[in-house]
């Protein structure tokens, strides 16, 4: 039982987190999305990936406070490393990952969410990182993911005073792109999963890498690495066949290489 169940629909991997009853992270389920992202890379037949929790009410209630009610640093230093781990490592997927937030998003159940390119959340989700409220910190990657898209005011209401934001707050303040009605956001996610076979899988790498580039790299350089990734793709499978297909009006067949 690894807390990860996976499905793959046409180029989609649609992960689940199956940990009942509020899909709590463990060890072993922080370890298993790390390697099943892996996995993902080194399969070209993935364009995208969806995450998702099971049942109607929790995406993911985040760590189980039990891990940590005796005060034991080596519990908290080994649990931080794997939340940063999986989080990372979703973050850096080469292809399009999407949160359908279907339920209670909390703590590091926001963080997977914050990890993923895009969210959609259905319009009963309440979203929050309320560990300051017992003692802790948003560690997986929350304070710095949270704070790029809504902003440093809004991360800090949500981060510092514990407050909770509903779906269509959320919408409005950047942290999700779209409200769903309940129970829609799975579908929602595959559809839009749908959208990004249509691109070239090889495009979308580049363009996702240099899109996070701006994160941390000045403009003075990202816009001379878009130039050089630019000619890059010419390198690639993809480039012919995407603008021939388009030439010769017909269906675009995509190698990822």
């Amino acid at each position: 039982m690894t807390g990860i169940v996976e499905r793959i629909e046409g180029h989609t991997a649609i992960l689940t987190m199956s940990n009942p009853p509020a899909n709590t992270w463990t060890d072993t389920s922080l370890q298993a999305l790390k390697h099943k992202v892996l996995e993902l890379n080194s399969n070209k037949d993935i364009y995208a990936l969806i995450i998702t929790g099971e049942g109607e009410k929790f995406f993911s209630a985040g760590a189980d406070l039990k891990l940590f009610a005796d005060g034991d640093k080596g519990v908290a230093a080994s649990m931080a490393k794997y939340f940063g781990e999986a989080f990372e490592a979703l973050s850096q997927f080469r292809g399009v990952s999407i949160a359908a937030i279907n339920g209670y998003a909390m703590g590091g159940g926001l963080e997977v969410a914050l990890a993923c390119d895009i969210r959609i959340a259905e319009a009963q989700a309440v979203m929050a990182l309320p560990e300051a409220s017992v003692g802790l910190l948003p560690c997986a990657g929350g304070t710095q993911n949270l704070t790029a898209l809504v902003g440093e005011g809004w991360a800090k209401r949500m981060i510092l005073c514990g407050e909770r934001v509903k779906a269509d707050k959320a919408e409005s303040l950047g942290l999700v792109e779209e409200v769903v009605e309940t129970g829609k956001s799975l579908n929602a996610a595959i559809a839009l999963a749908e959208k990004v076979a249509n691109q070239s899988p090889s495009s979308v790498a580049v363009c996702k890498q240099l899109i996070q580039a701006g994160r941390t790299m000045p403009r003075t350089l990202a816009l001379p690495l878009e130039r050089e990734l630019f000619v890059g793709l010419f390198d690639t499978e993809d480039q012919a066949e995407g603008v021939n297909a388009f030439l010769d009006k017909r269906s675009v067949n995509w190698k990822n290489g």
